[in-house]
């Protein structure tokens, strides 16, 4: 041992019985004091916020509404759909008042002699935060953590924290929330610390026996502080040392930064079906062995390859990307983030056979980073909708040139170590893609990520097609991601080195859960009257496709990485396809799962290829058609079984296969008409891959009673039958919990599924009576949402209509444990109720 480690060991033994509390992490969620408008003198300690209203953080102040056609109208050409007219947009935001300026304020201590950060996670947006009357940061993008060291303002005692926010108009195309949204922390140290994302953990060499893991930790100082030990211990996913390591650090400058390599024995490997995770800890000590700062960092073992002409690999093993696109909007609780409802919408994707998050189009919250290192889904981190290149008038290209590459490093530093991201986009379907000097600007973005993280490739969701392989633009970038123009991925493919394309963003299907349009027909940017889509999952945008195509393209083309649908949820805003003058359609209709979380149709198509654990087997549509008796209604079938036969009443329609050569649903060449501009773009929409995905009896005749599909295995045994029932009239209410224990402290939530059913216990899927809801106990009602995008009901008042029979009510846990009582009623209909149980520590 060199004198070097025997020093820091001396010094790691005298600190044997140190505890954790040099350095202090909080959360500043309660206090809060909150007004929309603009106040300048409100940064002073002395001004008189008693009139201001006390919220909790994180707090989204615009999501309690109330909706409104006015809010944000933009007349706009949409430029990435191919529009060359503007056009009046509704709803284009989610019609909710996020414009404005707000601030809010609180107070905080900070022990003298100690340094101290705060730690903003998001905040919307043009940050300006003052302490004690002094700005002391400004950060501009709304979605970006950033931090604020506040150790030269703060005093002994009592300090006075403001933070004024500003949206402006114009600057989002989707609803972007307001406020503190995210959560805001105060981090006290000793002056001798590890800085915010202060380290960065690699694994250059991964076997089956052993695991290098190289670990850089930056240690600030003041000048001329001396001679420090910094030992890092690593722990497996049950709490064992794995490894060890100290180092000597010579302080005399200031900073520095020490890297150490660990050996960790008989690796466990993070992947989605195992997601183990390590914790790096450590620990920097002073000269006479005190503890002076302590600093956890969570990380996995894995490996990634990106392998031309072979695919990606994870731990040496081919993976294909099976995942979606999501906002960060959370439905109706908004953009506030909620560790609760993020593992929710997660749990459901997981039971898809999802394993992939595309955080679409900006940085995510650090919650949701940290869910999907636990639970098992690689990420495609997204900073940008817009670089340069204006697609919002007020958007971020006001601050990119400025902003981007601490907008940047940002982001990279404070994920990088997490296992579950394995590769970086820099932006989404930019302007500048088709500008000249376009591939000047990605490759300034994506020598950034190079730069603070050679460890990952990068990629870009491209949709410009021409401009891209013309210009150089695409050839640049590690990984092609094109986003639609399924049709030309050959052509990308062909033209490009890289040997392999990524589905970027998919599908954009559109759908209203419950919703059936006869005849059932692809169609292209069809409107209805009642602005709703067809659940049958075969309506899609003028510029997108049905689901059918992607996952035929995936099982193909050994070459595609494999796909990111837009999207997992539906979000606030973007109502496509009625975008222009429609309201008061105010929310996306892409989602797999509907604003209310409730799956759709489609979820299920989706579920009988991905998850390959456990069977699907899902009948649609309902089968309450009163006046259709004797015409024909569609029966589509999705289930992971090769072959199944439909029986009504008893009366066999015949079994059907999946293959490549079963009935193709009829194109609507009206509606197809109305895109003959789009010259060449829909070269797929005649394909007739749905049969080898779905089940269909084109020609079952409605006849009230029961329809009954049986699914035969591949020896054509039967293996699975469902039922769907003609409901009669509706008799009663019924509650299902996702969850029945919650946790105390104010932030756990129980999702509960309000539906309606007949005395015999079939669901009544054309209810759209008005729910109320009654909460009592240890929790109260957070808010409620049907999944209609048409509805201008207000989430957080505890009442609602039910859409097709359904609705979502969420609850919350109080302070303090105790039993919780959900009780919902309706006219007509015998009440529920449902107990759940609030448990402390």
């Amino acid at each position: 041992m060199n004198i070097r480690h025997a020093l820091c060991a001396i010094l790691t033994l005298l600190s044997c019985t140190a505890m954790y509390a040099q350095r202090t992490e909080t959360l500043l969620e309660k206090g809060w004091k909150f007004s929309k408008g603009d106040f300048p003198e409100a940064s002073a300690a002395c001004f008189d916020d008693s009139g201001w209203d006390e919220v909790t953080i994180p707090h989204d102040w615009a999501i309690t509404g109330p909706f409104d056609r006015n809010i944000d109208i933009q007349t706009v050409a949409i430029k990435q759909d191919l529009e060359k007219e503007a056009t009046v947009k509704t709803g284009r935001t989610g019609g909710l008042p996020y414009i404005g300026t707000g601030w809010y304020r609180n107070v905080f201590s900070v022990p003298e002699g100690k340094n101290a950060v705060l730690l903003f996670d998001g905040a919307m947006s043009e940050a300006r935060v003052f302490v004690n009357g002094t700005e002391v940061c400004f950060w501009p993008y709304g979605y970006n953590s950033f931090w604020c060291d506040v150790t030269d303002v703060v005093k002994p005692g009592e300090n006075t924290l403001a933070v004024r926010l500003e949206n402006r108009p114009f600057s989002s195309r989707w609803y972007p929330g307001a406020g503190l949204y995210r959560n805001v922390h105060l981090i006290v140290t000793d002056p001798v610390h590890i800085p915010v994302w202060g380290t960065r953990i690699t694994t250059p060499e991964v076997t089956e026996n052993k695991a290098a893991v190289d670990i850089e930790t930056i240690v600030e100082a003041p000048a001329g502080t001396g001679t420090v030990c910094v030992r890092t211990d690593i722990f497996d996913s049950n709490g064992r040392l794995a490894a060890s390591s100290a180092e000597k650090a010579d302080l005399a400058s200031g900073r520095q930064t020490v890297t150490q390599t660990l050996e960790v024995e008989t690796p466990e490997l993070w992947s989605p079906d195992h997601p183990v995770r390590y914790r790096a800890v450590s620990g920097i000590y002073s000269a006479d062995g005190r503890l002076l700062d302590n600093y956890e960092t969570v990380f996995g073992i894995r490996t990634i390859e990106y392998i031309p002409y072979k695919g990606f690999f994870l731990n040496g093993e081919k993976t294909v990307f099976k995942g979606v696109c999501n906002h960060h909007d959370l439905g109706p609780l908004g953009a506030a983030v909620n560790v609760s409802a993020l593992r929710h919408q997660l749990e459901l994707l997981k039971d898809m056979g999802c394993n992939a998050i595309r955080t679409t189009h900006n940085m995510p919250a650090p919650e949701l980073v940290r869910l999907c290192d636990e639970m098992g889904f690689m990420m495609m981190i997204e900073p940008f909708d817009e670089w340069d290149i204006a697609k919002c008038e007020n958007g971020y290209h006001r601050f990119f040139n400025e902003w981007a590459e601490k907008d940047m490093v940002n982001m990279l530093h404070n994920f990088r170590n997490s296992p579950s991201v394995v590769m970086w986009s820099i932006g989404n379907e930019v302007p500048t893609q088709c500008s000249p000097s376009g591939y000047e600007v990605a490759s300034f973005l994506q020598d950034i990520c190079h730069r603070e993280d050679p460890t990952r490739p990068v990629t870009c969701g491209m949709d410009q097609v021409d401009c891209i392989l013309e210009n150089g633009f695409a050839d640049m970038i590690d990984i092609p991601g094109i986003n639609y123009r399924t049709f030309r991925y050959k052509e990308v493919f062909d033209s490009l080195s890289k040997g392999f394309v990524l589905g970027s963003e998919t599908a954009s299907t559109v759908s209203s859960r419950g919703v059936y349009k006869l005849p059932v027909m692809k169609r292209y940017g069809a409107l209805y009257d009642d602005q709703q889509c067809s659940s049958y999952d075969v309506e899609s945008c003028g510029w997108s496709n049905i689901p059918d195509v992607d996952l035929a393209l995936a099982e193909d083309c050994s070459w595609i990485l494999g796909q990111f649908v837009w999207t997992g949820f539906d979000y606030l805003g973007e109502p496509s396809p009625y975008g222009t003058d429609s309201w008061p359609n105010h929310s996306s209709m892409f989602g797999i799962i509907d604003l209310a979380s409730i799956p759709k149709d489609r979820y299920w198509l989706y579920r009988s290829v991905w998850n390959e654990a456990e069977s699907t087997l899902h009948i649609l549509p309902h089968w309450n058609w009163e006046g259709m008796e004797g015409e024909k209604v569609p029966v589509f079938v999705y289930t992971s079984w090769p072959e199944a036969e439909l029986f009504i009443n008893g009366k066999s329609f015949g079994r059907q296969k999946k293959g490549p050569d079963g009935y193709a649903v009829p194109v609507d060449t009206v509606a197809l008409s109305q895109y003959t501009s789009y010259a060449g773009t829909l070269g797929d929409v005649n394909a007739p891959v749905e049969s080898r995905f779905r089940l269909m009896w084109p020609d079952a005749v409605y006849e009230p009673g029961e329809i009954r599909v049986v699914a035969y295995d591949e020896n054509g045994s039967p293996a699975e039958e469902k039922i769907v029932r003609t409901a009669g009239e509706p008799c009663r209410l019924v509650l299902e919990p996702a969850r029945t224990v919650l946790e105390a402290g104010g932030r756990d939530l129980a999702y509960v599924t309000v539906s309606v059913e007949d005395k015999d216990g079939n669901f009544c899927p054309l209810d759209s009576r008005t729910v109320n809801f009654e909460v009592t106990g240890s929790g109260s009602f957070k808010a409620a949402a049907n999944g209609d995008p048409t509805s201008l009901e207000l989430f957080h008042v505890p009442h609602m209509h039910l859409f097709n029979g359904k609705l979502t009510v969420i609850v919350t846990s109080a302070d303090e444990p105790g039993e919780l009582v959900l009780k919902v009623t309706a006219d007509g209909l015998k009440d529920a109720s449902v107990v759940m149980q609030v448990v402390g520590d």
